[in-house]
């Protein structure tokens, strides 16, 4: 981007975090995602050739580091990245409780949300052998509304297409709902005694759904204005 001609540092800091969605790669990156794949899983909607540019700017930057490994490419933050990680984490404290979403229809992704539940579900509560949970959107068309998140040996892997396993869990909720829960604005408790999210299966984990469904890092932040 072009710079603010100005030796103030809030310019020279916007001048490389200033372009869009380049605090959400660097978002992606400080909470553990290292590859170009993965990375798009964490930012949908954005082009892959754009993350590259992003990432190739924030390297030169030096705000991220490339390593490549036998033609596998991860990246991590720098000690740069590490000491603007929690200026990022604050900002989006700021944003929930200044600018919290509405959760309209524009805000709403179901492959971000499947994306971020499968990073901070609760492991322990699972069973030694694999575990599948089906989640379906109920107001999704076909090739959004059934995702597969499939634990295994304290891993969580993520699937698009029906994996072929047994079903040990089917959560069933219309995206809204269920996004709002991630986000703090109500409970799974609540949205299972109201029936507006449906949990079969496994009696074990429906009964410690509160215990392993974990929220959003900013779950527990209250807006400013209601």
């Amino acid at each position: 981007m072009r710079g603010y001609g100005q030796f103030c540092p809030i310019a020279k800091a916007s001048e490389v975090l200033g372009e869009r969605w380049t605090h959400l790669v660097i978002r992606e990156i400080g909470v553990g995602t290292e590859t170009f794949n993965n990375l798009r899983k964490g930012v949908p909607l954005m082009s892959p050739s754009l993350l590259s540019a992003r990432l190739k700017s924030l390297e030169n930057a030096g705000v991220i580091k490339r390593d490549e490994k036998n033609g596998n490419v991860r990246y991590r933050l720098s000690k740069a990245g590490e000491e603007l990680m929690p200026i990022i984490l604050q900002l989006g404290t700021w944003g929930h409780r200044w600018v919290r979403s509405d959760l309209s229809e524009n805000d709403l992704d179901p492959g971000l949300l499947i994306w971020d539940m499968h990073r901070g579900l609760n492991t322990e509560y699972f069973p030694d052998k694999r575990t599948t949970i089906k989640v379906e959107f109920t107001d999704m068309k076909s090739n959004k509304r059934f995702w597969w998140l499939v634990v295994r040996d304290g891993e969580i892997d993520v699937c698009l297409k029906d994996p072929g396993y047994d079903i040990d869990l089917i959560i069933s909720s219309n995206l809204r709902t269920l996004t709002a829960v991630w986000m703090g604005d109500t409970t799974i408790m609540k949205t299972m005694r109201d029936k507006s999210v449906s949990i079969t299966g496994s009696s074990s984990l429906r009964k410690n759904i509160a215990s392993w469904f974990s929220c959003s890092y900013y779950a527990d932040v209250k807006p400013a204005r209601k």
